[in-house]
């Protein structure tokens, strides 16, 4: 009987499916090894009300993406030109199953997982561990959309809520800003794999949950770019059509356009204004959407971006 292939060996685990080794320190297209690396583990106060709660969501930022959008925010912690350039800590699968109690310990709303496809099977059992010695916290896949449906289906029973990027409806925008024209089809399988896994929203109805907290379902963020309303309202149509009031969208204007943005990127050198992220909003209404999150004023902050110097839990 042949030997189970490690899952970091001929990598598969996004729609990539690069084939690299990563088990002898090549780098994946999501610009990672097989190390278990994290940037930041905190509590963060800044996701949707019902993700949040109190005290925060209990975040942990991995490394690596397997998207490379040019504007990404965290482009600090997503991206290496080599993996020996990533100097952010190594976790062992234990370790990060203490990591998730500890943040259980002090209040955490739940364990929200930041980009956690390309280190998948390690954080699995990691969720395991976690379980085996008291964790019942929900467990949130924060993620940009770009997910196969093989690789989602094996956080089913382990995942209880997905917040979900859709970015793009447009073939040709997607492969220009994150360099790769099959965003759309995949993020429609993934999403729909995703309604199939946790279904519609479950509110945790106890008195003492103050903001309400969700317990299981799916929230889906539109981010609205500088001059792409009209791929906003692409995301909005096909959403409602689709799963109407089935899932949560949260429509985000806090886009913070990087300095190493380059010349051909002009359009989303600046930020959004408040009448293009207005005129999206009215879209969403017309077309009857209820379950929506909007961000008031002026969110477009540096506060948004935690600082990934420091890893308090």
């Amino acid at each position: 009987m042949s030997e189970t292939l490690n899952p970091y060996q001929k990598c598969t685990l996004c729609p990539r499916r690069c084939q690299a080794d990563r088990t002898n320190g090549a780098s994946g297209r999501c610009h990672s090894d097989d190390r278990l690396s994290v940037a930041r583990i905190s509590l963060h106060p800044w996701e949707e009300p019902c993700i949040s709660g109190e005290k925060g969501s209990g975040t942990v930022f991995f490394t690596g993406c397997s998207l490379g959008c040019v504007y990404c925010q965290n482009g600090a912690i997503s991206h290496f030109k080599n993996p020996k350039d990533n100097n952010f800590k190594t976790y062992t699968e234990e370790e990060l199953a203490e990591g998730f109690l500890r943040l259980q310990d002090n209040g955490a709303a739940n364990i929200n997982l930041v980009t956690p496809d390309h280190h998948m099977p390690k954080i699995d059992r990691a969720i395991s561990i976690a379980r085996s010695k008291g964790l019942v916290l929900p467990i949130v896949c924060n993620t940009s959309g770009y997910q196969t449906e093989e690789n989602l289906r094996k956080y089913y029973g382990q995942v209880d809520i997905f917040l979900t990027d859709f970015k793009y409806m447009e073939a040709n925008l997607s492969e220009r800003l994150s360099g790769v024209r099959n965003y759309p089809e995949i993020a429609k399988a993934a999403l729909k794999t995703m309604f199939d896994m946790v279904g519609e929203p479950v509110f945790d109805e106890s008195p003492a949950s103050s903001p309400i907290l969700l317990k299981k379902g799916i929230i889906v963020r539109q981010l609205v770019l500088p001059a792409h309303k009209k791929n906003s309202k692409a995301v909005l149509d096909y959403l409602h059509e689709n799963f109407g009031d089935k899932i949560y969208v949260s429509i985000m204007n806090q886009y913070t356009p990087p300095e190493t943005l380059k010349e051909e990127y002009k359009e989303i050198s600046r930020r959004l204004t408040r009448r293009e992220y207005e005129n999206v909003i009215d879209y969403a209404i017309s077309l009857g959407m209820k379950n929506v999150y909007i961000q008031e004023g002026d969110t477009a902050k540096e506060s948004f971006i935690p600082d990934f110097s420091e890893s308090p839990f």
